[in-house]
């Protein structure tokens, strides 16, 4: 709808001018020349200069309107040529907004038009009879000034209409973008609320717990899972306060501040570290040469890796499990894959499984996706393979 109206607007605007200016100056030409108006006994040149003069004054009057009004009043008084006085009375009427100028222009126009009188008085012949009796020159007038004049008002005012529904259109376009902000605005900050309230809370009583059966427990074995899970809970806390962040200040995920950014490798050793200390038979392997990745690149690498562990750990405890980060000459490729574990297929570990939402990897696909990356994540040789590709270059 939109592109039906806004093609044919540009292509109107781009070439009535010069139409425009090649029709009034062939009338004009014409009617000097007798075909529709009073032959002109100027010499062909003279009447060549008036017809192009008067085209010339049309194709400019979108910058300067005075050539064709002076254009006009020359063409009716030498030649009782019409076509450009037509012209000018319309675009006065669509033009000039200004009342006194207006007013002026009717002035202006009722003076050449009794000028244009005496002419035909002083003349004679058929140009007395054309201009100069009152009924010609009554009608000559309403057609030269009135009715083009009346016209230019009427598209001028349609005109306006247009611009004010468009601008109230827009206007109100905004206001409801402005309002759906803030209602997404106070939406991030209930749920900031909710999980700061609710997760933060049994989170820090997690670790507080941990944190008390590390100091009391006398087995070296109990000692050390409360340690991981005190360490594994404050690093929730840490990741939980990032997303908070990132919810308070309305800025997209990614955008916090660069976490590995200096060295990208330091936060995968402590999430390999973690898994090896739950249970996990996990091998690391890094293939091309290491170097520093962008923010945005490092912490999504770190939370393929992350969400693809938490997934091993839940539901094939007893897998093999491989991680490959392999860097390419204009991107780097996280690859992780676990075999079945001996004695059952995939996914077959001993106890319950751990809860989840089953979105983390979809939203693992949406942040690659976002960095234009690709992320391959299904069964494979009885086991699971993550597969994220993310380019580098361009990369914030």
């Amino acid at each position: 709808m939109a592109f039906s109206t806004v093609v044919p607007r540009r292509v109107v605007d781009r070439y009535a001018p010069p139409v425009a200016a090649v029709v009034v100056a062939a009338a004009v030409l014409a009617s000097g020349a007798g075909a529709f108006g009073l032959r002109s006994s100027l010499p062909g040149g003279l009447l060549l200069v008036i017809a192009v003069a008067s085209g010339w004054a049309v194709a400019t009057v979108r910058t300067r309107r005075w050539p064709l009004f002076l254009a006009a009043a020359l063409g009716w008084l030498v030649l009782a040529a019409w076509p450009a006085g037509l012209v000018a009375s319309f675009q006065a009427g669509l033009r000039l907004r200004d009342r006194r100028r207006l007013t002026a222009y009717v002035v202006g126009a009722v003076l050449v038009m009794a000028v244009g009188i005496l002419v035909g008085l002083a003349v004679g012949g058929v140009r007395r009879i054309t201009t100069a009796t009152p009924a010609n020159a009554a009608a000559t007038a309403a057609w030269l000034v009135a009715f083009p004049l009346v016209a230019g008002l009427l598209v001028r005012s349609r005109r306006d209409v247009f611009t004010a529904l468009r601008d109230r259109a827009e206007r109100l376009e905004r206001e409801q973008e402005e309002r759906a902000e803030r209602v997404r605005a106070e939406e991030r900050a209930r749920i900031a609320r909710e999980m700061h309230d609710v997760v933060a809370h049994r989170v820090s009583l997690m670790v507080v717990h941990a944190g008390a059966l590390e100091v009391t427990a006398g087995e070296p074995a109990t000692v050390e899972t409360a340690a991981l899970i005190r360490s594994t809970g404050r690093q929730a806390l840490t990741d939980l306060r990032e997303v908070l962040g990132v919810l308070r200040r309305h800025t997209p995920p990614g955008s916090g501040p660069p976490r590995y950014e200096d060295d990208p490798l330091a936060g995968l050793d402590d999430l390999v570290h973690e898994s090896r200390a739950a249970g996990l038979r996990v091998e690391r392997l890094d293939e091309g040469a290491p170097r520093a990745l962008p923010a945005t690149v490092a912490r999504t690498v770190h939370r393929v890796i992350r969400e693809a562990l938490t997934n091993v750990r839940k539901h094939a405890p007893d897998a093999e499990t491989t991680v490959c980060l392999r860097y390419l000459p204009d991107g780097v490729e996280v690859v992780v894959r676990n075999t079945a574990p001996v004695g059952g297929p995939s996914g077959s570990g001993a106890g319950p499984g751990l809860p989840g939402a089953g979105l983390g990897l979809l939203g693992l696909r949406e942040r690659v996706e976002l960095l234009d990356g690709r992320l391959e994540a299904g069964p494979s040789a009885g086991g699971f393979l993550v597969r994220a590709l993310i380019p580098v270059t361009g990369t914030p």
